[in-house]
This record gives C-alpha cells, structure tokens and sequence, in this order.
C-alpha cells in the first residue's frame, strides 16, 4: 500500500537521518524545498516535520528551521497522535460526540498542574471519539485560555481538540503516563462498556511555550484499543 503524501515526507528525511547522510544537528531541507520538490502544500509539509519532531527525530527552531535531533534526544518515545488521523487511516469513520464545553475555575490541583493560580478561569471539554460508530475514547481536558483564548469557539464534530491546540500552541513539550483501570459510571455510560471493563488511561500534560497549553485524560476500552510506540537506539 502506497504512503500517504506526508508520510512520503516524512520517510523521505527517515531514510536521510538513518543512513547517516544528515548527522546530529545538520539542517533538514527547508518547508519551500519540501514543498516543491514533493509538489505538496505547506501543510502537507508541516504535518511531516511536526511528526519527526514528536518522534524526536528533528527539533524546530523558530526563525531558524528545522536540524536533525542531536543523538540524546532520540529516545523511546509515545507518538502524539490524532484520533480522528489514526481512524481515518485505517480507513474507517471516525465521529465525535460532545459531552461538555465550558468554562470553570480551577480548583488548587488543577492549577498546579497547569501552572496557573487557583480559581483561575480555564475551559473544559468532554468528548466521546468513535470509529465507526463505536466509542474508542473518553477525553477529558482542561486547556490554558492563555495557550488556545479560541477554544470554545470551535467545533469539535469537525476537528479534534488535539489537531485545533498543535495548531494554535504549537508542542514544545509533553508528559504522559499510562496506567489500567476502570471506568467511571459516567464514563461506560459514554463508552458503552461495562463498570467492571477494563480500561487503558493516558494522562498527558502538554506545554507550549511559556504556558502549559492542557492537561487531559484519556480512556480507552482495553478490548478496542492499543498503545504503539517506536524505539531508536
């Protein structure tokens, strides 16, 4: 099966980083040439060189460009990944169900975490992901009005909350941890799946910049979903 035009990109510069043709810290290509020599639009590009730099291949330094990952930074790695983007790859239908979007205070938990004071206004989304009309995922996010002041505006049968906050608070950095357990009431009820199932639950922090952009919680049915990450030496 043929790769997608970015991920013809994206194999592209692999294939250069791997062989040992572009060493640690050499620059990659910049957006312009990609675009012409593959004939794709920017954003093509863009989705490419954001994926290499989650996975630790590349680091992109503004008004700079983008430079092979110095050898310490090539780790194992959880890709950040869109849900509606791995459904539609393979080649189902992917469809969100929103439960909640609002604006809350924080309690003092919450704004630790998101380094903010406590009852600071932040927005709260709950959304329901399926693919193929059956539920894969609870989220549960908090977000930094300060990262993303446009979030409650947007349409999240359209897009997800993952693709709108890389777009307008770019990743500089995340955390994340992945532990079993079960569901909540509320959340087999979204999910409909049994109390007793067992789940999987990512809790993951992203920061962008000189905010901490969001904090979300995400739980996927153990019997519909699997973790897949990728190790470099």
């Amino acid at each position: 099966m043929s790769l997608p035009v970015y991920g013809q990109v994206k194999s592209f510069i692999k294939a250069h980083i791997s062989s040992g043709e572009w060493k640690p810290g050499a620059p990659v290509p910049s957006e312009a040439t990609l675009m012409q020599q593959f004939g794709v639009s920017r954003m093509t590009v863009n989705r490419a060189l954001r994926e290499l730099t989650t996975e630790g291949m590349v680091t992109r330094v503004q008004g700079s460009g983008t430079f092979v990952a110095e050898l310490h930074r090539i780790a194992s790695n959880l890709t950040l990944r869109d849900i509606q983007e791995e459904v539609l790859e393979r080649g189902h239908l992917h469809a969100a169900r929103v439960v909640l979007l609002q604006a809350e205070k924080t309690n003092a938990e919450l704004a630790k975490r998101l380094g903010l004071r406590p009852g600071a206004r932040v927005f709260h989304s709950v959304l329901v992901h399926l693919e193929n009309g059956v539920p894969i995922q609870h989220e549960d996010r908090y977000v930094n009005p300060a990262a993303a002041p446009t979030y409650l505006n947007v349409d999240f049968t359209q897009t997800t909350p993952t693709r709108h906050l890389l777009a307008v608070a770019p990743l500089t950095e995340a955390t994340y941890s992945i532990e079993a357990c079960l569901p909540t009431q509320e959340q087999a009820k979204q999910l409909n799946i049994a109390v007793g199932e067992a789940c999987l639950a990512m809790v993951r922090r992203t920061v962008s910049g000189p905010h901490v952009a969001s904090v979300v919680r995400l739980v996927y049915p153990g019997s519909r979903y699997s973790f897949e990450g990728k190790f470099q030496p």
